[in-house]
Protein backbone atom coordinates (compact mmCIF):
# COMPACT_ATOMS: atom_id res chain seq x y z
CA UNK A 1 0.00 0.00 0.00
CA UNK A 2 1.67 3.68 -1.01
CA UNK A 3 2.07 6.21 2.09
CA UNK A 4 -0.70 7.95 0.14
CA UNK A 5 -3.31 5.61 0.12
CA UNK A 6 -2.12 4.77 4.28
CA UNK A 7 -2.64 7.88 5.17
CA UNK A 8 -6.02 8.65 3.39
CA UNK A 9 -7.32 5.48 5.40
CA UNK A 10 -6.08 7.08 8.15
CA UNK A 11 -8.26 10.02 7.80
CA UNK A 12 -10.91 8.32 6.77
CA UNK A 13 -10.89 6.42 10.16
CA UNK A 14 -10.19 8.77 12.19
CA UNK A 15 -13.86 10.47 13.62
CA UNK A 16 -13.43 14.60 13.08
CA UNK A 17 -15.21 16.76 15.56
CA UNK A 18 -16.06 20.72 15.17
CA UNK A 19 -13.88 22.53 17.59
CA UNK A 20 -15.98 23.27 20.35
CA UNK A 21 -18.70 19.92 19.83
CA UNK A 22 -18.66 17.93 23.11
CA UNK A 23 -18.45 14.30 23.06
CA UNK A 24 -22.41 14.34 23.85
CA UNK A 25 -22.74 16.22 20.76
CA UNK A 26 -21.46 13.89 18.25
CA UNK A 27 -23.64 10.60 19.65
CA UNK A 28 -26.18 9.62 17.71
CA UNK A 29 -29.70 9.81 19.81
CA UNK A 30 -31.06 6.70 20.86
CA UNK A 31 -34.55 6.18 19.75
CA UNK A 32 -37.08 3.97 21.92
CA UNK A 33 -37.75 0.23 20.59
CA UNK A 34 -40.49 0.38 17.88
CA UNK A 35 -44.16 -0.22 19.64
CA UNK A 36 -42.64 1.35 22.98
CA UNK A 37 -45.81 2.76 24.61
CA UNK A 38 -45.00 6.84 24.93
CA UNK A 39 -47.35 7.82 27.70
CA UNK A 40 -45.84 10.26 29.92
CA UNK A 41 -48.52 10.01 32.86
CA UNK A 42 -49.42 6.94 34.82
CA UNK A 43 -51.89 5.73 37.44
CA UNK A 44 -49.92 4.77 40.49
CA UNK A 45 -51.41 1.37 42.03
CA UNK A 46 -51.15 2.78 45.36
CA UNK A 47 -53.36 5.75 44.73
CA UNK A 48 -55.66 4.95 41.71
CA UNK A 49 -59.06 4.33 42.68
CA UNK A 50 -60.37 0.67 42.05
CA UNK A 51 -62.39 2.33 39.38
CA UNK A 52 -59.40 3.79 37.64
CA UNK A 53 -57.77 0.68 37.51
CA UNK A 54 -60.76 -1.29 36.04
CA UNK A 55 -60.59 1.31 33.31
CA UNK A 56 -56.88 -0.12 32.12
CA UNK A 57 -57.85 -2.75 29.65
CA UNK A 58 -55.05 -5.35 30.49
CA UNK A 59 -56.69 -5.10 34.29
CA UNK A 60 -60.71 -5.38 34.12
CA UNK A 61 -62.11 -5.88 37.33
CA UNK A 62 -61.25 -8.51 38.95
CA UNK A 63 -57.30 -7.90 38.65
CA UNK A 64 -58.44 -4.65 39.37
CA UNK A 65 -59.56 -5.67 43.07
CA UNK A 66 -56.97 -7.77 43.29
CA UNK A 67 -54.51 -4.59 42.85
CA UNK A 68 -56.22 -2.58 45.36
CA UNK A 69 -56.12 -5.49 47.95
CA UNK A 70 -52.45 -5.63 46.98
CA UNK A 71 -51.32 -2.64 48.65
CA UNK A 72 -48.91 -0.98 49.38
CA UNK A 73 -46.65 -1.51 46.66
CA UNK A 74 -43.18 -0.49 47.36
CA UNK A 75 -41.62 -0.87 44.13
CA UNK A 76 -42.59 -1.81 40.80
CA UNK A 77 -41.50 -5.15 40.97
CA UNK A 78 -43.96 -5.35 43.82
CA UNK A 79 -46.63 -4.08 41.42
CA UNK A 80 -45.50 -6.27 38.77
CA UNK A 81 -46.03 -9.76 41.20
CA UNK A 82 -49.23 -9.21 40.93
CA UNK A 83 -50.13 -8.85 37.71
CA UNK A 84 -47.70 -12.03 36.55
CA UNK A 85 -49.35 -14.66 34.88
CA UNK A 86 -52.54 -12.64 34.40
CA UNK A 87 -51.41 -10.26 32.20
CA UNK A 88 -50.30 -11.50 29.11
CA UNK A 89 -46.47 -10.96 28.45
CA UNK A 90 -46.93 -9.05 25.19
CA UNK A 91 -49.45 -6.85 27.15
CA UNK A 92 -47.23 -5.71 29.86
CA UNK A 93 -45.01 -2.76 28.38
CA UNK A 94 -48.98 -1.41 27.66
CA UNK A 95 -49.91 -2.28 31.54
CA UNK A 96 -47.23 -0.39 32.79
CA UNK A 97 -47.30 2.80 30.82
CA UNK A 98 -50.65 2.56 32.25
CA UNK A 99 -49.95 1.76 35.92
CA UNK A 100 -46.51 2.09 37.04
CA UNK A 101 -44.77 3.04 40.79
CA UNK A 102 -42.02 5.55 40.02
CA UNK A 103 -38.88 3.81 40.96
CA UNK A 104 -36.02 5.60 42.67
CA UNK A 105 -33.36 7.23 40.35
CA UNK A 106 -30.71 6.64 43.12
CA UNK A 107 -31.83 3.40 44.52
CA UNK A 108 -33.73 1.69 41.75
CA UNK A 109 -31.88 -2.30 40.70
CA UNK A 110 -31.30 -2.99 37.02
CA UNK A 111 -34.36 -5.03 37.60
CA UNK A 112 -36.32 -2.29 38.26
CA UNK A 113 -35.30 0.18 35.48
CA UNK A 114 -35.73 -2.41 32.83
CA UNK A 115 -39.87 -2.56 33.99
CA UNK A 116 -39.77 0.98 32.53
CA UNK A 117 -41.81 -0.36 28.67
CA UNK A 118 -38.84 0.31 26.36
CA UNK A 119 -36.34 0.51 28.36
CA UNK A 120 -32.87 -0.89 27.06
CA UNK A 121 -30.05 -2.48 28.91
CA UNK A 122 -27.64 0.32 27.43
CA UNK A 123 -30.51 2.86 28.68
CA UNK A 124 -30.42 1.32 31.98
CA UNK A 125 -26.35 1.88 32.39
CA UNK A 126 -26.93 5.84 31.41
CA UNK A 127 -29.34 5.69 34.08
CA UNK A 128 -27.26 4.20 36.67
CA UNK A 129 -24.00 5.83 35.27
CA UNK A 130 -24.99 9.08 36.49
CA UNK A 131 -26.03 8.71 40.24
CA UNK A 132 -26.62 10.15 42.53
CA UNK A 133 -28.96 12.88 40.98
CA UNK A 134 -28.99 15.63 42.89
CA UNK A 135 -32.31 16.58 41.12
CA UNK A 136 -34.33 16.02 37.87
CA UNK A 137 -32.87 18.88 35.79
CA UNK A 138 -29.25 16.92 36.08
CA UNK A 139 -31.43 13.70 34.92
CA UNK A 140 -33.05 15.80 31.90
CA UNK A 141 -29.38 17.10 30.98
CA UNK A 142 -27.80 13.70 31.45
CA UNK A 143 -30.04 11.68 29.63
CA UNK A 144 -30.66 13.86 27.10
CA UNK A 145 -27.23 13.12 25.80
CA UNK A 146 -28.65 10.09 24.34
CA UNK A 147 -32.09 10.77 23.56
CA UNK A 148 -34.56 13.65 22.38
CA UNK A 149 -36.73 15.59 24.79
CA UNK A 150 -39.98 14.04 24.31
CA UNK A 151 -38.45 10.69 24.94
CA UNK A 152 -36.57 12.62 28.16
CA UNK A 153 -39.52 13.70 29.17
CA UNK A 154 -41.38 9.97 28.60
CA UNK A 155 -38.40 8.23 31.07
CA UNK A 156 -38.82 11.55 33.70
CA UNK A 157 -42.78 10.00 34.23
CA UNK A 158 -41.00 6.63 35.18
CA UNK A 159 -38.96 7.96 38.05
CA UNK A 160 -38.94 10.28 41.35
CA UNK A 161 -36.10 11.13 43.22
CA UNK A 162 -37.24 10.91 47.19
Amino acid sequence: MSKLLKIAACIVAMSVVAPGAGLAQTRAKLAPPAGTPMATSHLNPNTATEAQLRAVPQLGPALAGAVVRGRPYKTQRDFAKVVAGKVPAAQLPALYAAVFVPISLNNATRDEIMLIPGMTRRMAHEFEEYRPYKDLAQFNREIGKYVDPPEVARLRSYVTLP
